[in-house]
């Protein structure tokens, strides 16, 4: 009867999505803290995807999009490309961490690894909470010149923790993968399936600050800021949570399993 239940498929458009939830209830039960450890880091990830070059312009350089005056609307593009270039130090720094996940792995195990990342997002995303105050501050007492000229401080601190963020999102782009992997590889349910769940623990997180951050936002006056605050809570407890309900995995377990993004 067990067997039939998990051969049982779905045909059609929603056939996909029916067959990833009804695995739900044949995977392991350390999965679940998996999941939740998933969500938890993407929720405070995805501030950072969305609102990061928007950030850099708003609450760094001072600048307005929609600005009446040119100088609001050039320290907004100043500042979205000084976060481009942020995002090319991210990039970097994720492609040489890329290569240290296995050796790291392998010596600390990939459940600390996994929660260690999350802890340096709840670093870095509490900087920018910090930033945005003292920028703002600034901006305030002593005008938006401050801001496009000569507040270098505060221009490479921002960049800094753009940089640092590219380790603990390699982590993220692998790490949990393979712990999926190394969980289910005795079960019934198939690997392939358990990603597939796994996934869903990032796509759902990305609809709610899609959908929630903007009237969010809207509550404190508009910004970055109010979204900016609630990541590194998040990571905080994907972190917590990592160390304390992830189960303990062979060292010599982990492989490499590349880039994974829903």
């Amino acid at each position: 009867m067990v067997e039939e239940e998990q051969n049982v498929s779905f045909d059609g458009p929603g056939a996909v999505l029916v067959n990833l939830l009804t695995s739900l209830r044949h995977l392991p039960p350390a999965m679940l803290s998996s999941l939740i450890v998933m969500a938890l880091s993407w929720l405070s990830w995805f501030p950072f995807f969305l609102f990061d070059t928007d950030w850099m312009g708003r609450e760094v350089y001072h600048g307005d999009p929609k600005g009446n005056d040119s100088v609001a609307v050039k320290a907004y593009d100043a500042g979205v490309r000084e976060g481009a270039f942020g995002l090319l130090l991210n990039s970097v720094v994720l492609g040489i961490s890329s290569f240290l996940l296995e050796p790291m792995c392998q010596r600390m195990g990939a459940r600390l690894v996994w929660a260690m990342s999350n802890f340096i997002v709840f670093a870095c995303m509490a900087g920018t909470a910090i930033i945005s105050l003292v920028s703002v501050n600034k901006y305030i007492t002593e005008g938006i010149q401050h801001a496009i000229g000569e507040n270098i401080a505060i221009k490479i601190a921002s960049l800094v923790i753009f940089a640092l963020l590219g380790f603990p999102l390699s982590i993220t782009y692998s790490v949990p993968f393979s712990i999926t992997s190394d969980l289910t590889a005795d079960t019934g349910s198939g690997q392939g399936l358990a990603i597939g769940v796994l996934n869903l623990a990032i796509v759902i997180p990305q609809m709610i600050v899609s959908l929630g951050a903007g009237p969010w936002d809207a509550l404190f006056s508009g910004g970055n800021i109010p979204a900016f605050v609630l990541a590194p809570l998040f990571a905080l407890a994907a972190g917590v949570t990592a160390t304390l309900k992830l189960p303990n995995l062979s060292s010599g377990s982990f492989k490499s399993s590349g880039f994974h993004f829903g």
